[in-house]
């Protein structure tokens, strides 16, 4: 094996990131989508048939269409910044200086280096300095950066930095705790193991507030 593919499988097989920013190229939405569906539906068609499998028979005739929309418009649809999800503020009106925390919000994501699933929970929080986001925006910002090809300490920081931009304030949090298939169904197998990422920004790197945001996460949630 060529040195420089056994560093590329190496980096991958790590679950490496190479950059804060997802890695698109300038010409990445010069196609529509249905230009991208029919182009990527002929590769979906390539990769069965060379497998072997019989494209003919009822239950895979669809299954190229039916993958190609998916890549498009759901599991990848987050790299597309005309789905970006607006993010109106409000003025923090009725003065609560004291920590926001949205946890438990569902996280599926697509590891990049395998294209396998990412499957968990995101906890964010922020302290407001004068300006409040409705909480359905939180987990709406969540998905959006966990549609594309991810990998999860990446998606942490996106996520706390757009909430930075969309707040004005440096106070943001967000703890992921997730499965990646990659590592739970193939390569060493483990079912059991979860990965935990972390980005604290401004206050949250104190540790009594940070501590105070963890605590917050291990609350049982009765309803």
């Amino acid at each position: 094996m060529p040195e420089n593919e056994e560093i590329i499988n190496e980096l991958g097989d790590n679950h490496i990131a190479t950059s804060a920013e997802t890695p698109l190229r300038k010409d990445a939405f010069v196609l529509t989508d249905d230009e991208k569906i029919a182009s990527i539906k002929k590769d979906v068609e390539n990769i069965l048939l060379t497998l072997g499998m019989d494209l003919e028979d009822d239950s895979l005739k669809g299954t190229p269409n039916r993958v190609a929309k998916m890549f498009v418009k759901e599991i990848f649809g987050g790299l597309n910044p005309a789905r970006k999800p607006s993010s109106s503020t409000f003025d923090n009106k009725y003065k609560y200086n004291e920590m926001l925390v949205e946890k438990n919000i569902v996280v599926y994501s697509t590891c990049e280096h395998h294209l396998l699933p990412i499957v968990g929970r995101a906890h964010v929080a922020y302290i407001s300095k004068g300006t409040v986001v409705g909480l359905s925006k939180m987990n709406r910002i969540v998905d959006y950066f966990a549609k594309r090809p991810q990998v999860q300490e990446r998606l942490n920081i996106q996520i706390v930095e757009e909430l930075k931009k969309v707040l004005g304030t440096e106070d943001v949090a967000c703890v992921i705790d997730a499965k990646h298939l990659c590592v739970n169904s193939r390569g060493i197998k483990d079912i059991e193991s979860s990965t935990v990422t972390a980005e604290f920004g401004g206050k949250f790197k104190e540790e009594n507030v940070r501590k105070e945001f963890l605590n917050y996460i291990n609350l049982e949630t009765k309803f």
